[in-house]
């Protein structure tokens, strides 16, 4: 079977994790369209695995919840029922993030329904280990997904921001309303007011908007397929969590401070292919390994690099796997959950 030079994967990958699209990816890098489909799908679904498996029993104080729009094939109000049956429409994905380290701890994608908030709260829950602080923005279905997942176990509060009236003129058509105030609501316990914020969250929704090209507004570059949206999703939150610098992020935060932020930087990657390599290009050699190394396909049964606690990597055997542990929540007839 042939397969893609290891170099074209690379190139590919820092491509796609650097905000381009598909169509400049494959005029960047030679690489055909299919070819570059297939090693997003197959790098989608090992970044989802390791975040699902690493990502886990964490200790952490405050965090930040909040969900971005985007659309697959259509917006909502163009497409058919059977469009819809397909994954077309509306999407929503959504964050947490330790508002310390700038973690993002779990990402769910679907509609902006109770049922994808009760997923998405519950999926949060399981990953942390002690009594949390979150601040979520107003949207109603937050307050009954937390209270039946965390019970009065959690300090939360809504930050709730006012606007001002919207002006249609043609000029300011895509601008947001002119936020004019905000008042805070305490749901449960009691949460630190010098901390009730969404910032952090909402500066991310700003990288992936950045970061990628899917989400970026008014341009063609939107997903046409679900599976490669919760692809590319996967892939930027394992680029974002695993190796892209951030300043509150450093060197020391897997130290035993509580704190988990993993960073390859102070990692030592094994094998010699990897020894001339820039510090700022391991990440991707790392990402273009899990392809290269091992078998990976919709339904994989996979080892995989991950990190151990002596600093090294190491492989680990996983059970067979399938796109669905991209932790999606859309329609129950997507393919992308068959």
């Amino acid at each position: 079977m042939n397969r893609l030079a290891t170099d074209k994967r690379i190139a590919v990958i820092a491509a796609l994790v650097e905000g381009t699209s598909i169509n400049a990816t494959c005029r960047m890098t030679g690489v055909a369209k299919h070819t570059v489909l297939k090693l997003l799908k197959d790098l989608g679904c090992a970044c989802a695995s390791y975040h699902d498996s690493r990502v886990r029993n964490i200790r952490v104080r405050r965090i930040q919840c909040d969900e971005i729009w985007a659309f697959v094939y259509a917006k909502q109000k163009n497409v058919t029922a059977e469009q819809m049956e397909q994954g077309a429409g509306d999407v929503w994905t959504w964050t947490a993030i330790d508002a310390d380290t700038k973690l993002i701890i779990s990402y769910t994608l679907g509609d902006r329904g109770a049922d994808t908030a009760h997923a998405f709260m519950q999926d949060v829950a399981s990953r942390t280990r002690n009594r949390i602080q979150l601040t979520t923005d107003g949207h109603r279905v937050y307050a009954e997904a937390v209270e039946d997942t965390f019970g009065a176990d959690i300090d939360y509060a809504m930050l709730v921001k006012l606007y001002g009236v919207s002006n249609d003129s043609p000029e300011s058509r895509y601008s947001p309303a002119t936020c004019i105030g905000c008042r805070t609501g305490i749901l449960s316990g009691n949460p630190d007011p010098d901390h009730i914020s969404t910032s952090f969250v909402e500066r991310s929704n700003l990288s992936m908007r950045m970061g990628m090209r899917r989400f970026t507004r008014l341009t063609n570059g939107f997903s046409k397929k679900l599976e490669n949206h919760g692809h590319m999703v996967a892939l930027y939150f394992m680029h974002y969590n695993f190796w892209s610098d951030s300043q509150d992020a450093t060197d020391n935060a897997c130290d035993g401070s509580g704190h988990y932020r993993p960073c390859l930087d102070n990692r030592r990657i094994t094998g010699t292919d990897l020894a001339n390599y820039h510090r700022g290009w391991r990440w991707f050699v790392f990402a273009a390994r899990l392809i290269l190394d091992c078998e990976l396909c919709p339904h994989f049964a996979a080892s995989f690099c991950s990190l151990n606690e002596t600093s090294n990597y190491s492989c680990h055997q996983y059970p067979e796997t399938s796109c669905s542990e991209i932790n999606v929540r859309h329609i129950p007839t997507s393919p992308f959950l068959a």
